[in-house]
């Protein structure tokens, strides 16, 4: 889930949020535990995005979701469906991945990686993966369904690939 999505379904939970302190500094959201795994930066930047595409608002230091925010999420939901390996994560790594999904489709793309840790699959490079084969027939299906396959190539490795 992007971090924007993650903001959103936070916001949307309870509109009466008290402003934060941390050792007696206001820090509004933003220095929530949820949101432990992104950087400062990184949710300062999205909350910018939100505000602009009039998704969020600030008031006093806090922010609030707006209706089109809530519309937005609601829109949004279950929009990608999920897949998960049915085996163990000792499965011998046996499928090489590989992409290219450009960036007007980042949704599909980032749903695409998300799909490949849950199948049990490493990342090697930013868009090589390998991974227990053969890929489920659902999934491929769905991806000729989303319409990004084409975008990837699977190759069989004749050795297993070794994480140690």
């Amino acid at each position: 889930m992007s971090s924007e999505k993650e903001i959103l379904k936070y916001l949307s939970n309870d509109k009466r949020k008290s402003p934060l302190k941390y050792k007696g500094v206001r820090t509004g959201f933003l220095g929530l535990p949820d949101f432990k795994y992104y950087k400062y930066q990184t949710l300062a930047n999205k909350c910018s995005d939100l505000k602009k595409k009039g998704y969020i608002q600030e008031k006093n230091g806090s922010y609030f979701i707006t209706y089109k925010g809530e519309e937005f999420l609601n829109d949004n939901k279950g929009k990608f469906k999920n897949f998960f390996a049915v085996s163990s994560n000792q499965n011998k790594k046996d499928l090489l991945v590989m992409y290219d999904i450009s960036e007007d489709m980042k949704s599909q793309r980032d749903w695409f990686r998300r799909q490949l840790k849950n199948l049990g699959f490493i990342m090697i490079q930013r868009s090589v993966w390998v991974g227990p084969s053969p890929l489920p027939k659902e999934f491929l299906e769905y991806v000729k369904e989303i319409k990004i396959g084409d975008n990837f190539k699977t190759f069989k490795l004749a050795n297993g690939y070794k994480t140690e």
